[in-house]
């Protein structure tokens, strides 16, 4: 057997899946940084649970539209919950959110535990550490099948919805750059100038909400959460300049993702162990790799260390 012929249908499709989702959850991601709401990400990257298993129990499909959109529902609700517990309490945003995504993770798990849809492919583990490894394209036969428009029509739908997608939040994001831009580093000043600050906080809000859900059901939460907060954290500690930062962060997701799938793949085998690697973990471990490299030998941290 060719490499190739290895290569494409089992190996490819989950690092192209995972670098899809790890773009779409980078690029909203260094936003939510700058403006102290990475416990959006992780509040997000949970809440779908219950609105993918609801989807589930109410249409009996798993198909991923179905999916997609009961996961949107349960985005949208935790966002009401989250501003609802806010306005009604005057709580912290961060404890808002902690509450909610507690909550809504909680109902899912217990969802999936008593109402049998644990039968399919939803369950604990799945929601977790998600589906990567499934993800082959069983038609391939090869690298001719990436110009065969039928072997192409038989790829996992998990990764058209990641490219469209991540399409979408990174032509968002620079398509609203400038306003987004000064409205996360001078609220005020944002305000003052006309700038809807209200509308993009809730956009902000939208596109992160849009790259949990679609990358929850490849991925997993962790994985989601990982990418949502690890390569922006780290591209953060290399440069003062949001540009570089953004385009850093998607760099260093885009690594992580392609090595920790290669990783998980052949490792292993190439070692001679008898266990396999979840990708998602490898990934997730990576880019924590790369965070706690910045973290310790960055140029930003040096210079840090060195203020008086």
């Amino acid at each position: 057997m060719t490499f190739g012929a290895e290569f494409v249908p089992l190996t490819l499709p989950p690092l192209v899946i995972a670098v899809l989702a790890a773009l779409a959850c980078a690029a909203p991601g260094n936003f939510l940084l700058l403006r102290g709401q990475s416990m959006l990400g992780d509040a997000m990257s949970h809440v779908v649970l219950p609105g993918i298993v609801t989807a589930f129990l109410l249409t009996g499909s798993a198909a991923q539209p179905v999916m997609l959109a009961g996961a949107l529902a349960a985005a949208a609700v935790s966002s009401a919950l989250i501003e609802g517990i806010r306005r009604a309490t005057g709580a912290d945003p961060g404890a808002a959110m902690g509450v909610t995504f507690t909550a809504m993770f909680a109902l899912g798990v217990l969802l999936l535990e008593t109402s049998g849809a644990g039968a399919v492919h939803l369950d604990v583990e799945h929601a977790l550490y998600g589906n990567l490894e499934g993800l082959i394209w069983i038609d391939a036969t090869g690298w001719a099948s990436l110009a065969d428009p039928a072997a192409l029509a038989t790829l996992p739908p998990e990764l058209p919805a990641l490219a469209i997608a991540t399409a979408a939040i990174l032509g968002a994001l620079a398509l609203f750059w400038r306003p987004l831009t000064i409205a996360t580093f001078d609220e005020g000043f944002a305000n003052s100038a006309g700038i809807p600050t209200r509308w993009i906080s809730a956009g902000v809000t939208g596109l992160t909400a849009l790259a949990a859900v679609a990358a929850f059901s490849a991925v997993g939460s962790i994985l989601t959460i990982a990418m949502l907060i690890c390569p922006p954290a780290t591209a953060r500690l290399l440069t003062d300049s949001l540009p570089r930062q953004m385009a850093l962060s998607l760099a260093i997701a885009a690594l992580s993702a392609a090595l920790g799938t290669v990783i998980a793949g052949y490792l292993p085998l190439a070692l001679g162990l008898g266990f396999s690697v979840s990708a998602s973990g490898s990934i997730a471990v990576l880019s924590g790799i790369f965070l706690g490299l910045a973290a310790t030998i960055g140029p930003r941290r040096r210079r840090l260390a060195a203020a008086p």
